[in-house]
């Protein structure tokens, strides 16, 4: 089995691809970390920083790392009754641990109420932010408006289309339009057009003339 940013993975299957990956001592600080955040929800913010610390990066999979796998599973062991602590711990943390959080997301019932933390992320530039921040979450709770503009910009950020949750059920005509444009813009300036486009342009037939 393979990990990405985007699978849905059980959060069994993270856990075990943890367990197989991190060395004891990480999988026990985990243990720990899980106990002290379930008694003192104000542990949280002392233990997500220091995932990497007692952890270590080391890979596990396509695209994960044990502080990841750390954080994710900490993070998706406690209840959620507001959104405030999570969006706080983005609003906080570095890159990783914004990451994290973005992963996070899809083991997290939280309904719409995390938006603002896709929203962030898909302004920035940060390709591995806006990777992490269009999981199956975004694909359930972005508005349609949202969506395409968060494709186009994959599209500008050299983001593979594949890496992108739902993209299959919400394309529709307006997106291909917008990707269609791009494409004819890319194509007169002599510029490669992402093959992954295509399919999308190929299901909702345009006038357009590339």
């Amino acid at each position: 089995m393979t990990y990405t940013d985007t699978d849905l993975l059980a959060s069994r299957d993270l856990e075990a691809a943890f367990l197989a990956g991190a060395p004891d001592h990480a999988c026990a600080w985990l243990a720990n970390a899980r106990e002290k955040a379930a008694r003192d929800k104000d542990e949280l913010r002392t233990l997500f920083p220091m995932a990497a610390r007692a952890c270590g990066r080391r890979p596990l999979h396509d695209g994960w790392r044990t502080d990841d796998a750390a954080r994710v599973l900490l993070l998706a062991s406690l209840p959620w009754p507001d959104p405030d602590r999570l969006l706080n711990l983005y609003a906080d943390g570095d890159a990783d641990e914004k990451r994290a959080v973005l992963l996070a997301l899809d083991r997290i019932d939280l309904d719409d109420r995390a938006l603002p933390i896709v929203e962030d992320a898909l302004r920035t530039n940060d390709t591995r932010l806006i990777t992490a921040a269009l999981g199956p979450y975004a694909a359930s709770h972005l508005s349609l408006p949202a969506y395409r503009h968060a494709v186009l910009k994959c599209v500008f950020c050299g983001i593979p289309l594949a890496s992108v949750s739902g993209l299959a059920d919400r394309a529709d005509a307006e997106l291909a339009r917008m990707l269609g444009d791009l494409a004819a813009e890319r194509v007169a300036a002599g510029r490669p057009v992402p093959d992954e486009v295509w399919p999308v342009l190929a299901r909702f037939p345009q006038p357009w003339s590339l």
